[in-house]
């Protein structure tokens, strides 16, 4: 089979396991340089539609999650699985609403750093008052509406709470307007609690960030909203595909920078 041959084969195929709308200029590219391993990653990533323990529209919404992520911002990724996700029937809000869940990947900077930042205070004996006083009656409030609004509370919130309530009332204001706005008549966002906890799980698991505190408690709360082990694997294969993007990044520059040297 001539080269020309194999590649319409590899670019048929593609089009049978991915759909055409999925094919952009770093597929292409990848074709053009290494047609073994295009028809390799176009196996991997016709898995999770193939079993689609999550419906299509919400594998594309997850797949919005990962690439729109803070950690990650691929382009292609983010065009590509918004398009999938209105295409499959979801709405405007619903894509907008897993831009603002995906935007709260920032807050565990103070996850991970106010833990420790109180670890160390206590190891030199510093600002031991500040680091261990009580909640007073604002903090329990803060605490409580919370719990409500976000459906969970853990103890990484505890220090933060404590060291400063200003930064984490407005934390839990931008967190919590996913679960608490109103759309079309409804209170409550526009994503199911459950598809919401697995948005979370997307971002968390990723290569890019791979925050694991977190990833365990979104798991936890998203198997409290009904989620099955399968749908919570196939989060986890979706975001796997993350590393295909190595190449749809790499390839169309390998074939610019060749052509300019006039080999190709």
């Amino acid at each position: 089979m001539s080269r020309q041959a194999q590649e319409q084969a590899a670019r048929d195929r593609f089009n049978a396991l991915l759909g055409p709308a999925t094919f952009h200029e770093g597929w292409e590219s990848l074709l053009a340089l290494s047609p073994s391993f295009f028809n390799a990653s176009v196996s991997l990533a016709s898995v999770p539609r193939k079993n689609l323990h999550l419906s299509s529209k919400n594998q594309a919404l997850i797949g919005l999650a990962v690439d729109s992520a803070a950690t990650h911002l691929f382009t292609p990724g983010i065009r590509t699985n918004v398009a999938a996700a209105l295409k499959e029937g979801a709405s405007i809000a619903e894509v907008v609403e897993v831009i603002e869940l995906s935007s709260t990947l920032g807050i565990h900077a103070c996850n991970i750093g106010v833990p420790l930042l109180v670890e160390v205070l206590k190891e030199e004996g510093l600002h031991v008052a500040e680091t261990t006083k009580e909640f007073d009656q604002r903090q329990e409030k803060l605490k409580e509406e919370f719990t409500t609004k976000r459906g969970y509370w853990h103890t990484f919130w505890e220090d933060f709470l404590r060291l400063d309530a200003d930064f984490f009332e407005s934390y839990l204001e931008f967190s919590a307007m996913p679960w608490t706005k109103e759309v079309d008549g409804k209170v409550g966002g526009a994503l199911e609690p459950k598809v919401k906890e697995l948005v979370y799980c997307a971002f968390d698991c990723a290569s890019t960030h791979l925050y694991k505190p977190g990833l365990k408690l979104h798991i936890g709360n998203a198997l409290g909203y009904g989620a099955t082990p399968h749908e919570i694997l196939e989060v986890f294969e979706i975001a796997t595909l993350l590393s295909l993007h190595t190449a749809h990044v790499a390839a169309p520059i390998i074939l610019e920078l060749n052509a300019q040297k006039g080999t190709i």
